[in-house]
Parts: C-alpha cells; structure tokens; sequence
C-alpha cells in the first residue's frame, strides 16, 4: 500500500522548480497557474533567490504547484492514501479529489496571503528540536511560553512563538535536546498568533465545492481519516492556527499497512522522518525528474 505526501513550508530551495520546467507541457500549465492567482511562480521557481521564496505568500503556493506538477509526472497513479504536512494538505486534497488545481492554487494563495499578513503583526519564528522525550520537550516549550507546533514525530517537535521566546529556548534546550535549528518560515503558523488568518481562510473556502475524497484522506490535525469533502475544507481553515501531528499521520500510516512512502516536490522532509518512524516502509522522494523512474517502480510495486 503506497501513501502519497506532500511537504510544508520551509522544503523550498532557489531553482528547485527549473528541471521539472523542461518535462513536456510543464511551463505552460504553470505559467497558466501563474496568471490565474497574479504570482508569477516560474520565475519564483526557477530564479528567486532564498529571502524571496521564504516570503509565506510565495512559498505556499509554489510549494502546491511542485507538489502537483510532480505528481502529474508520474502519470495515472491510485495511492491507498494521502497525506500533507501543513500547507502540503492543500497539495493532497488535490490528490484526493477533493479539490481541483485551480480551486487549490487559489485557496492557497490566499492562505499564504492571510497568513503573511498574520505574521506581520508580532515578530515570530519557528525552531526545530532534534532529539529528547516529547513530554518533557513539550512541558518545557510551555514553561517558555512557546507552542509545539509541530510534533513531528521521530524525535523531532517545532517549537513556535515570538522572537525572544525562541532566543530563549536557545539559551535553555529542554533536556535530552540535541540541536535546535530555526527554520525557513516568516512566522509561528499553528499557533494563536495565526488566528487573524482563520476568518479569511473561512471566507476563501466557502467559495468552493469539494468533492468527496477517493482515497483515505489522513489529517495531520489527529491523523483521522477524512471521509467528506467538506470536513477536509473545515479542517484545512482551522490548521493555520492548530498544532500539525504528524506524528499521528504516521501512527495511522501503519495501522493502515503501508508499505512504501512516495514524497512529491520538493521532497526530504517527510521521507526523512519516515524513514526513523516506519522502520521496513520503503521511502522515495522526488527532488528532481531524474528520480520519477525509481517513483514509477515504487508505484508499481505498492499502488
């Protein structure tokens, strides 16, 4: 059985769309994408430096883009299930059924807008912790006003919060923390400090009509399996501001028998995490096309 997931905000690097431009009838559909949400994402893509695509109102809708231009490469494919980390889910409601590409660039666009302009309001960040016991990290994180944004799973939680709270975790890693590295974000997304972005998200979605999902849709707010097209909405609004439990995605991951992981662009994240997490799940991630042959042979073996 093969889950299809897509990555979040902070898997982007400059040019990492270039190579995926040169596949067939790849720049026009997203020079296409570009003029139906006013952002011009080859260019993002392919020129753009770091400090450019950090910017949240450029990264999460080029993130969408690779996600589903590299997932078009593999050609007709049925995963068993679907998952995405943070604005990834945006990427695997596409995979779904639940939401066409336009509906989700879109959607996404203006989640990255709103959320930008959430950010913008106090100084924040996010940090990784790398190692120690998830109680005792969590406990710590709340002792420091900080929230575990993102529990991730294999040994990994991302603490998120304003600017002096990270420089305080810095100065006092929880114990058994082995590193702790900030991370490509403009801002502490899954937190409270995302709330203004909600009610614009809930207006942006209220536009659209999701079909119900064809495959096991996993949430990343409790990893449940979603059965309708409007909960998976629901839930995509609410996430901006909710914790993203990866860690339970993977939890269901095994309870579903899973055998293999296939990451879209611009994968490593999620593979990485799986790889410490499901032990004897074979793990791919497309970086560039030249990895969409081993994607097909997987594919092959465990769709």
């Amino acid at each position: 059985m093969l889950v299809l997931v897509a990555p979040g905000q902070g898997a982007q690097t400059p040019g990492f769309l270039t190579e995926w431009l040169d596949l067939p009838g790849a720049a026009d559909r997203v020079a296409a994408w570009s003029d139906a949400i006013g952002l011009d994402l080859v260019r993002y893509g392919t020129k753009a430096d770091a400090d450019e695509i950090r910017d949240t109102a450029v990264a999460q809708p080029l993130l969408v883009a690779a996600g589903l231009l590299s997932a078009t490469a593999l050609g007709d494919m049925t995963p068993g299930a679907v998952a995405g980390h943070s604005v990834g889910e945006i990427t695997a409601a596409v995979f779904a059924g639940v939401l066409d590409d336009t509906a989700a660039l879109s959607l996404v666009r203006r989640r990255g807008l709103a959320m930008a302009d959430a950010a913008a309001i106090t100084e924040t960040g996010m940090a990784a912790l790398l190692g120690g016991d998830p109680e005792v990290t969590v406990a710590h994180l709340e002792k420091l006003g900080l929230t575990p944004a993102n529990i991730n799973g294999a040994g990994q939680i991302v603490a998120a919060g304003t600017k002096e709270q990270l420089a305080a975790l810095e100065a006092d890693k929880p114990e058994g923390v082995r590193k702790v590295v900030a991370l490509k974000v403009a801002g502490a997304f899954h937190t409270h400090h995302m709330g203004p972005a909600v009610d614009t998200l809930a207006k942006a979605a209220g536009t659209l009509t999701p079909g119900d999902p064809r495959v096991t849709y996993v949430s990343n707010k409790d990893g449940k399996a979603v059965a309708t097209g409007a909960e998976v909405l629901q839930r995509l609004v609410g996430q901006v501001a909710n914790p993203v439990r990866w860690d339970l995605c993977m939890e269901t991951f095994k309870e579903l028998g899973v055998t293999a992981l296939l990451e879209v662009c611009p994968g490593g994240t999620l593979t990485g995490l799986a790889k410490r997490a499901l032990p004897g799940v074979k793990t791919l991630a497309l970086k560039t096309p030249a990895d969409l042959d081993a994607a097909r042979e997987l594919v092959a073996e465990h769709a």
